[in-house]
């Protein structure tokens, strides 16, 4: 639940649905859901590539996790404190890149896949989660929550319309500032573990 909870404050589908929505306005209902489907794909093996291989991604740069977890905790909390004032995140796309796609034919790679859903913050996540998960057990258990957060980001982007309706925009301004609370406190954590470890280590 916590690697679910994680993964999902920092993808953020609800936060990301209004620019999913403005980036696709105009495009036919049914060539929108092929866009949705295909972003959330890519997003999805993007998101697992980086879990698979964030082992030797710090080994090659030899950085270790606790590092990981308070640099990625700072950027998380700043993540998190741009959504509870409803910014747009310094790590998420920004309203140049979203002019700028919308000049362009495919807005499936850039922005949606990246960096609306897979971005820096969510990259540092898959990481420090799977890095954590001391068993195999675990890791699978790691690898799921990110399978489903992206099955849960596909079918909120496949029904955008409908559930904007229903939200409206204050609707999803507090559902994005609840996630930023949450993402707010597991940023905490990441940095309250990475600093304890960190000086464990170095007064051994």
């Amino acid at each position: 639940m916590y690697a679910f909870v994680s993964i999902l404050t920092i993808v953020n589908p609800i936060g990301g649905l209004i620019t999913f929505i403005s980036l696709t306005s105009g495009i036919p209902e049914d060539e929108r859901k092929h866009i949705a489907r295909r972003a959330v794909m890519i997003a999805f093996l993007v998101a697992l590539v980086f879990a698979l291989s964030g082992e030797l991604i710090l080994r090659f740069f030899g950085i270790t996790v606790d590092s990981l977890r308070v640099a990625g905790g700072i950027l998380l909390f700043i993540v998190a404190l741009h959504m509870l004032y409803a910014k747009v995140s310094p790590e998420s796309v920004t309203e140049e890149e979203i002019r700028d796609a919308a000049k362009k034919e495919d807005i499936t790679v850039f922005p949606i896949a990246m960096p609306l859903l897979t971005g820096p913050g969510a990259i540092t996540t898959v990481i420090v989660i799977i890095r954590t998960g001391k068993t195999l057990e675990l890791k699978l258990i790691a690898l799921a929550a990110i399978f489903f957060v992206f099955a849960l980001t596909y079918l909120i982007f496949r029904f955008a319309n409908k559930i904007n309706k229903i939200l409206g925009v204050t609707g999803s301004l507090l559902v994005s500032r609840i996630m930023g609370l949450l993402l707010g406190s597991i940023a905490v954590n990441f940095i309250a573990v990475g600093i304890s470890n960190i000086y464990k280590s170095l007064m051994q």
